[in-house]
């Protein structure tokens, strides 16, 4: 009999979130002038959604 494959355990905590948003919300505001901004914009923003 095939047994069940176990369940993967989380790389990040909830607190570990709001720790990113705030460290890619500083780093935002380093690179504002670039390109680049955006996608780190909208990283900052679907981090906001998770926690």
């Amino acid at each position: 009999m095939a047994s069940e494959p176990t369940r993967s355990r989380a790389v990040f905590s909830t607190e570990d979130f709001s720790l990113l948003k705030e460290a890619v919300g500083v780093h935002l505001r380093r690179i504002a002038d670039e390109p680049r901004s955006a996608k780190f914009s909208n990283l900052y923003h679907r981090l906001g959604r998770l926690g």
